[in-house]
């Protein structure tokens, strides 16, 4: 667990508002932020891409530049481009439950180097452009994987170990790929809504988009795209990161957040998405979004009070 990776390496508090434990790295440097009261319009800048993941607590944060304003809770990212500055708010935050976020700062060189290999290797059908970041906020949630390489990074930044340095390159090159792919699927998608009919991809996402609650499958999609089963699947898992059962059930789990924030109760949720075991349906969007449907319920109307 991620909260046991930094129980393992945090201090004793010099500071109550923005506590910072910096580790560096080759062209990337790890900081851990623990704020222990509450407070608001606290500023962060970077002057590199600067990813930042939510432990635990709540951050409200305000960006003017790119009109931005909005909660970030555990289990979702929060990306700034280089040479922007945001405004944070902790309205939570206390002695005994300090609110906790983790900030990688990585450098321009390291993403163009990250870009340039994707580009050389997995090169992206000719109607989604070029793997390249895109210097834009970007607020997401993060999936067990993202997870996982978060954990990795905080253990591998905090040992002693002969290789560190190698084994910091890998795991932030990993992360950067990460977030390329979080930006690429999010242009595929809109682009997959705004001409379904400009190639075969796009009207397979928009397929499974338009069938949310139903189960597709793999020949029936690869028929929508034009495409042999095997070329569909490697063209899906190449720009989406996934494959397309897998993307299928993280746009349910997605929706049904949307819907429990909007009052619907967790059984017909699950239903209402193409579920049929409530059990099922629990178990994985707790492991999507790190808490049950009932918990993630109850926080949201309890940020709300």
């Amino acid at each position: 667990m991620i909260t046991q990776a930094i129980d393992s390496v945090r201090q004793p508090p010099k500071v109550l508002v923005e506590n910072k434990l910096t580790f560096a790295g080759p062209e990337s440097e790890l900081s851990i932020y623990d704020t222990y009261q509450a407070a608001k319009k606290v500023k962060l800048h970077s002057d590199q891409l600067l990813f930042c993941a939510m432990v635990t607590g709540k951050k409200v944060m305000h960006s003017a530049q790119d009109d931005f304003h909005g909660e970030f809770l555990p289990h979702e990212s929060f990306i700034m481009a280089p040479g922007r500055s945001v405004e944070i708010d902790f309205p939570i935050a206390k002695l005994a439950e300090p609110t906790t976020c983790l900030a990688i700062e990585i450098s321009s060189d390291r993403v163009q180097q990250v870009s340039a290999m994707l580009n050389q290797q997995q090169p992206l059908n000719q109607a989604f452009g070029h793997w390249q970041y895109d210097q834009k906020l970007v607020h997401t949630h993060h999936n067990s994987e993202t997870q996982n390489v978060l954990n990795r990074i905080v253990n591998i930044y905090s040992e002693n170990h002969p290789d560190r340095s190698a084994m910091v390159a890998l795991a932030v090159s990993e992360l950067t790929i990460r977030l390329l792919h979080q930006q690429t699927r999010e242009f595929i998608l809109a682009f997959s809504q705004q001409e379904p009919d400009n190639n075969g991809l796009n009207a397979a996402l928009n397929y499974i988009e338009l069938h949310i609650n139903e189960n597709v499958n793999i020949d029936d999609l690869a028929r929508i795209s034009c495409m042999s089963r095997t070329k569909f699947f490697y063209e899906f898992k190449l720009h989406l990161g996934c494959s397309p059962m897998a993307y299928q059930l993280q746009s349910r789990l997605k929706q049904a957040a949307s819907l429990l924030k909007k009052g619907q109760q967790v059984t017909q949720t699950c239903f209402a998405l193409g579920f049929t075991n409530s059990s099922h349906f629990s178990r994985c969007f707790k492991k999507f979004h790190g808490i049950s449907p009932r918990q993630y319920k109850e926080r949201y109307l309890a940020s709300l009070i």
